[in-house]
């Protein structure tokens, strides 16, 4: 588990960087706000859709080969995506390299896959949640770093990302052990490698079916708060890289707060179903008031109130994961990373769009908060479709919580 949490950590720390300069970058292409939206979303929208191709045939081939390989080809994918980016001297060149970076990159759904592999199904919850942690500590340093580093120079941020994405390829080669057996490894079924046929099988999971719907709806609000986030906070408030690397300082500790430890506390006493639907629903109500928000300072707190909100995504990533066979976690992995990629090409295009509809407004117009809001609905949207469905659907074991509650604490 150490080796995939340090090969995460420096993953994310490294994706972490780009974020609050990305948008700026893109910026310095363009000549308004709303041309600044509308090629920011095209460039966000070429990773996602390679993306959504891609997933499920890396899945496979990780089913195949071993996760190791996957996950050096993604490290890979990322440090050209990077150092490209730096380099671009016109948009097309952003466009073009993060198609290829996105049809090579599958790191999320393949360490997820490791996890799973390493783990027995009672304690994937909470292994899921550590390895959150590690997403959230690559959140506390990467953007902090690259809202430093821009602003020094815009592009600086993309080589240190770049190289970094080198250093993880080198540790995976050298130190990172794999974690699938060969005698567990399964033959790659062509037909199924594909996003339509993974998605189908996501779908056809014992105790899933519906819950598709759940976690794509979840991962389309988590991504259009992403895609906006930079463009919005900068419209809003007047943001820049190094004002949104620290408000993502704040969400990178409270995820490691939540996913490193609360969740563990909180799995002990609740079974992950019902820690996913309170999550899903301190969402929608913090996407709510970050729409809301009319000063910086609420931003930070609205943060610091989403405390179930970080525990939903470990919690489905459980309950999905515990639904598949061990030689299938691959699969099934790419099929969730392929829903996410999915929301990924969707999200640009509803967040974007959304800002760039608003963005003749006054930044204190209540209605530029329109991205925000939308993520409030999808989210209580999956939220309600969550309670339908897990009423027909009771927890499965390695969904129960880890110690033995009460009656009335279980009912």
């Amino acid at each position: 588990m150490s080796f995939i949490m340090i090969t995460v950590l420096i993953d994310m720390i490294g994706i972490g960087l780009i974020i609050p300069v990305l948008a700026p970058v893109v910026g310095t292409f363009t000549n308004s706000p709303t041309e600044q939206a509308f090629w920011y979303g095209v460039v966000t929208f070429a990773f996602g859709v390679a993306n959504f191709f891609g997933s499920p045939i890396l899945g496979a081939l990780s089913d195949r080969y071993g996760r190791r390989p996957v996950l050096l080809l993604g490290f890979s994918g990322l440090a050209l995506s990077f150092w490209v980016t730096g380099l671009a001297t016109e948009l097309w060149m952003l466009v073009a390299v993060r198609l290829i970076s996105g049809a090579l990159q599958a790191n999320v759904s393949v360490a997820n896959a490791y996890v799973a592999d390493i783990t027995p199904p009672q304690d994937r919850a909470k292994r899921f949640g550590m390895l959150g942690a590690m997403f959230g500590l690559g959140f506390v340093l990467g953007p902090v770093m690259g809202g430093l580093l821009g602003h020094i120079d815009l592009h600086l941020p993309f080589f240190v990302a770049g190289t970094l994405a080198i250093l993880n390829a080198l540790y995976g080669y050298f130190v990172l052990p794999e974690s699938l057996p060969v005698e567990r490894r399964t033959a790659i079924n062509w037909r199924k490698a594909n996003p339509i046929s993974s998605l189908k099988q996501l779908r056809d999971l014992h105790g899933v079916g519906p819950l598709v719907a759940v976690v794509g709806l979840a991962s389309l609000a988590q991504f259009t708060l992403h895609t906006s986030w930079v463009l919005y906070t900068g419209f809003r408030f007047g943001w820049g890289p190094l004002e949104n690397g620290w408000s993502m300082f704040a969400v990178g500790i409270m995820s490691i707060i939540v996913q490193g430890g609360l969740i563990r506390v909180a799995l002990k006493r609740l079974p992950a179903q019902r820690i996913a639907i309170w999550g899903l629903t301190s969402s929608a109500v913090c996407y709510l008031l970050w729409g809301l928000a009319d000063q910086g300072w609420m931003m930070y707190a609205v943060i610091g109130l989403n405390l179930l909100g970080f525990m939903a995504n470990p919690a489905l990533q459980s309950i999905v994961s515990g639904a598949a066979d061990a030689g299938s976690q691959g699969r099934t992995m790419g099929a969730v990373s392929s829903l996410n990629s999915a929301s990924a090409a969707l999200a640009p295009v509803l967040g974007s769009g959304l800002i760039g509809l608003v963005s003749h407004l006054p930044p204190a117009d209540w209605r530029v908060g329109a991205p925000m809001y939308l993520c409030a609905a999808l989210c209580a949207i999956s939220a309600l479709l969550a309670v339908r469905h897990f009423k027909h659907h009771p927890p499965r074991p390695a969904d129960a919580p880890a110690a033995s509650p009460s009656p009335q604490s279980a009912a």
